[in-house]
């Protein structure tokens, strides 16, 4: 008979509401489990939802629909034994590090005697003895982050969540204190039963994961969960270890396609029961707008350079080593060079398109006029533009018209961010010209091969239209 999981969730939903009444969802009908003896990780793209899940789970953030349960009963009323470790430290800056390894004891209500005990005990575990009456400001990154821990752990939590613990160091630090974890867990020199860990790092779910989840996005679903069978101490280099973390960019970079776990007695097996989407009764919208991936002109044009360089064909896998980038960083500019048409990914190879091959081997304004080609072919919201700027008499609008499209299906934040990636590609190829101090958007002058028919280049050109702003004092 199967062990009741610590933390259960089932049906969990999570969405905002909008001004129209509709609501944009974030986290799609899903059930999760999290169970004793086990490392989780959870895997997904910037902004897919893997720290909201995460909020839910732990009990700091409720679900728009669904229900958790701890130990098999509800958790409503319930007070989880659970602690998070955040990426950015968050210690309070005024006080020692013995006194931030009490701050919970004490808001708990633990006498002053024990506590004190509890904390000296848990900094030696975690190599801090010796810096009890130091400050934050006193401390490397990495001796903030083991602050972090002894905190989360001095109160023994059951559940140990992590929000991207290791991003904010750097690489040798983060190394070091991934396998200080791992030692901790596997020597049992910690009292948690599970420990759930968001990160965009491959390599690092696979050497400290039992189960990775990948999530995919808008509304954050569960692509992929794989029961890691790898033997510890895990090799990097093993081939069973890179087939799975292949295996894993795959299911991260190509979305719609289905892929098929490796040797599965070798590397890992996909579990089916957890995680599975439900039929959405509700009447909720989810995000159908086309979302562009958060990547500037610069990036995508030395990502092709770079393919280019290399034959126009690569290793996903190798390509990111190489530029010692985590595959949250990559991600984008890949996702925007598919978009574009600049280059397609394949068997976990990236390869140069015949455009972006041409891309990567022109001057400065033939790739301004591709751009605008592949733009104009393949990116929503700057056809929209293009097509509302060329119909106005004036040739003008405001940015506010665009950013309340925006808003029908992308949260606050991610407008921002949709809408300054707008711009940068529309003015890097010259579609319109932006004001920002008024918000006002401009056609751009046509280039002399794109004046419309029976109209001829003038061998004095105007200077470009510019915004005329409202008067100012």
């Amino acid at each position: 008979m199967a062990s009741v999981p610590i933390i259960e969730a089932r049906a969990i939903e999570k969405s905002y509401p909008q001004p129209d009444g509709t609501r944009i969802q974030v986290v799609g009908l899903t059930d999760f489990s999290i169970e004793a003896g086990k490392i989780i990780a959870l895997l997904g793209a910037s902004g897919c939802g893997k720290s909201t899940l995460l909020r839910i789970l732990s009990g700091l953030a409720q679900p728009t629909s669904g229900a958790l349960f701890w130990h098999g009963k509800p958790l409503e009323g319930q007070t989880p034994n659970v602690a998070i470790v955040f990426q950015s430290f968050a210690l309070f800056p005024w006080l020692t590090v013995l006194e931030n390894v009490e701050a919970p004891l004490q808001a708990r209500g633990v006498a002053a005697v024990e506590r004190r005990k509890r904390a000296l005990r848990t900094l030696d575990t975690v190599g801090l003895d010796g810096f009890e009456t130091a400050y934050p400001k006193e401390l490397s990154g990495g001796m903030k982050q083991r602050v972090g821990f002894a905190r989360a752990l001095v109160v023994e939590p059951e559940v140990l969540f992590m929000d991207e613990p290791f991003s904010a160091l750097d690489v040798l630090t983060a190394e070091n204190l991934r396998g200080e974890l791992l030692e901790l867990w596997l020597n049992k020199k910690m009292t948690t039963s599970a420990i759930f860990i968001v990160t965009h790092n491959i390599e690092e779910a696979v050497m400290l994961a039992d189960r990775i989840v990948v999530l995919g996005r808008n509304p954050a679903r569960i692509r992929s969960d794989i029961s890691v069978r790898l033997p510890r101490p895990r090799d990097r280099k093993s081939s069973r270890f890179v087939e799975l973390v292949d295996y894993i960019y795959k299911v991260m970079t190509e979305p719609d396609v289905e892929h098929a776990l490796p040797d599965p007695e070798s590397t890992g097996e996909i579990v089916l029961p957890q995680g599975g989407l439900k039929a959405n009764p509700a009447p909720v919208r989810t995000t159908k707008y086309q979302m562009l991936p958060h990547a500037r002109v610069g990036g995508i044009a030395g990502l092709l350079e770079l393919l280019h360089d290399r034959g126009g064909r690569e290793d996903l896998f190798r390509l990111s080593e190489d530029l010692v980038m985590d595959v949250e960083d990559l991600l984008p500019i890949l996702e925007a060079s598919q978009l574009l048409g600049f280059a397609w990914l394949k068997e976990g190879d990236v390869q140069l398109s015949p455009r972006g091959a041409e891309f990567a081997d022109a001057d400065i304004q033939r790739r301004k006029t591709l751009f605008r080609q592949a733009s104009l072919e393949h990116v929503t919201i700057l056809k929209q533009i293009d097509s509302i700027l060329k119909r106005k008499s004036d040739h003008s609008i405001s940015d506010e018209f665009f950013r309340d499209i925006l808003d029908e299906h992308f949260s606050e934040d991610e407008v921002q961010r949709q809408f300054d990636t707008a711009m940068n590609w529309g003015r890097y190829a010259e579609i319109f010209d932006y004001d920002s101090e008024s918000g006002i958007l401009v056609q751009a002058e046509a280039a002399p091969n794109e004046l419309p028919a029976g109209e001829a280049a003038d061998t004095n050109p105007v200077e470009k239209r510019t915004p005329t702003p409202a008067s100012k004092p």
